[in-house]
């Protein structure tokens, strides 16, 4: 009776997916669709699950899982080395120094404590943006640069109280109230404000060494020296913020500068370079060797529209997950529907959420993929890919819930 009632319930689910796939909202645009149980190994459903679909956000998930296999519990900060009477430090990517929702001053405290600092910055050696950003979104909120040594978030904060609030202020000379299409100026750190705020703007600033360095030597109150190269000796670290703060908030916002940074912070374990490709490669060529379809993938968050992944893959990843770490942690990293982050307002479950997944939005997709609680109990991986659609994105994630559900409650 068993075997039968497990039989006869994935005919009914592939029955109406197979209808809700073929429904005038599916019909022009390229989708995907895999639901696996991790528990008997078995798919329950598959539609396109092997071909390879532009991931936008959900590329975090293999963000996601490279920190946690890459890095401690609590993220490196610094790297420093003592020579003579100097403390020479390196930046290891991470993006929590003094940025405005971790506000975190762990190095701070610790450079106050040393007498002659020496800033070491060319072990970063990413390109500032992702292979295959927009170049016209260098003024906007999810496009920071990336750097080695990250401060602020990367990004000019302004908001109205009284009066105009900077965060750094050392911007506060660069303010234009010149009207202007773009918020900055593409070449310089100017920025174009309108002189009464409505909202709270977070601008990315334009990054080099010399500023890294002066907008340092604010914050300590006294002169650093860069040099090019480290000296051959005992190199220490420091630690400051647990990792799952910063993956949990990554999944949440879908913060694309905290993905980047985190791939970055994840190849300060490998080596003392910063590179978002090296550490791509080494995720593929030595933890996810067994993926059916090894994928293109080229940057953190999913900006890019070189990403190409097959829904297989992400169940893949999230199966690793689900098998590797306790599963009440691994959920609270995800945005729960109806609860949380980026699916706040979608997959509203009953009593308690019944999706645990990361969605990805660019212009004409929307993917979704993660885990899904069925009313029997069981837990469902599943990845939803939907490339190239004209209809508008509600329209897509309206039926997609509508699906999900109908899972949830014959499963």
């Amino acid at each position: 009776m068993l075997l039968s009632g497990c039989v006869s319930t994935k005919k009914t689910i592939s029955r109406t997916t197979t209808k809700k796939l073929a429904s005038e909202v599916f019909q022009n645009h390229y989708a995907g669709f895999i639901v696996y149980n991790p528990e008997s190994k078995e798919v329950v459903y598959e539609h396109n699950s092997q071909k390879y679909f532009t991931p936008a956000s959900n590329t975090k998930i293999f963000t996601l899982y490279a920190s946690l296999k890459l890095l401690p519990k609590f993220s490196p900060a610094l790297k420093y080395s003592y020579k003579n009477d100097s403390t020479y430090i390196q930046g290891t990517g991470n993006p929590t120094l003094l940025h405005s929702y971790f506000k975190d001053t762990s190095t701070i405290n610790f450079l106050k404590g040393q007498r002659n600092i020496v800033l070491h910055l060319s072990n970063f050696t990413s390109d500032r943006f992702g292979a295959g950003w927009a170049w016209e979104d260098y003024d906007t909120y999810y496009s920071p640069e990336l750097s080695g040594f990250p401060l602020y978030g990367n990004v000019l904060t302004a908001f109205q109280t009284d009066s105009l609030v900077l965060y750094p202020n050392y911007f506060r000379e660069n303010i234009s109230y010149k009207p202007n299409a773009f918020k900055r100026d593409i070449v310089s750190n100017t920025f174009y404000l309108n002189p009464v705020l409505k909202d709270t703007l977070e601008i990315p600033f334009k990054i080099d060494q010399p500023l890294i360095k002066e907008l340092l030597e604010k914050e300590l109150g006294k002169n650093i020296t860069i040099s090019k190269v480290m000296p051959a000796a005992e190199t220490n670290t420091l630690y400051s913020v647990a990792t799952d703060s910063i993956a949990q908030r990554m999944m949440y916002e879908s913060d694309n500068f905290l993905a980047e940074q985190l791939l970055l912070l994840s190849s300060s374990t490998l080596s003392d370079t910063l590179n978002t490709k090296k550490v791509i490669q080494h995720v593929l060529d030595s933890i996810l060797t067994d993926l059916k379809q090894k994928p293109r993938w080229v940057d953190g968050s999913g900006l890019s529209r070189y990403n190409l992944f097959t829904p297989e893959s992400f169940v893949q990843v999230l199966d690793k997950l689900y098998t590797e770490i306790p599963k009440e942690r691994l959920l609270s990293l995800f945005p729960a529907g109806g609860v949380s982050g980026t699916l706040k307002n979608w997959y509203k479950g009953k009593a308690t959420p019944y999706i645990f997944a990361k969605s990805g939005s660019l212009g004409n997709n929307y993917c979704l993929s993660g885990y899904l609680i069925a009313n029997s109990g069981k837990t469902l991986i599943f990845s939803f890919m939907n490339n190239h659609f004209m209809h508008s994105s509600s329209a897509i994630k309206l039926e997609m819930q509508q699906l999900l559900e109908m899972i949830r409650d014959t499963y």
